[in-house]
């Protein structure tokens, strides 16, 4: 035979701790590799959720800045607005122009009265 199938290992390679940990690993994948894997992904989620959690109060504490003026869009420059008579317009929008109307149902459709 011209070529050997499996890679040539002198004697002492055979004794490292990297083969032993090989041939321990063709015998129990999961237990040596799966579960520390497993166990890597778990931790890093318990010591990253509480740093995304700073991250969102952070930019949370940001936006709760924006004062009553700034989310109107007025400042010492801009229109003066009375609150209450936006308010009033806001909310009696339309309320002379409005037309009650029935939506049609499908056939065999139940129109929700008991």
């Amino acid at each position: 035979m011209a070529f050997q199938r499996n890679k040539y290992r002198s004697a002492a390679d055979a004794n490292t701790f990297a083969a032993k940990y090989r041939a321990a690993m063709a015998k129990r994948p999961f237990l040596l590799f799966g579960l520390p894997f497993m166990a890597v992904i778990i931790g890093g989620s318990f010591v990253l959720t509480p740093a995304t959690a700073i991250r969102y109060e952070r930019h949370d504490r940001k936006v709760k800045m924006l004062s009553r003026e700034d989310e109107l869009g007025i400042g010492k420059a801009g229109r003066r607005v009375n609150m209450r008579d936006e308010y009033n317009r806001m909310a009696h929008k339309d309320l002379d122009n409005w037309e009650q109307k029935r939506v049609e149902r499908l056939k065999g459709e139940n129109d929700g009265i008991l």
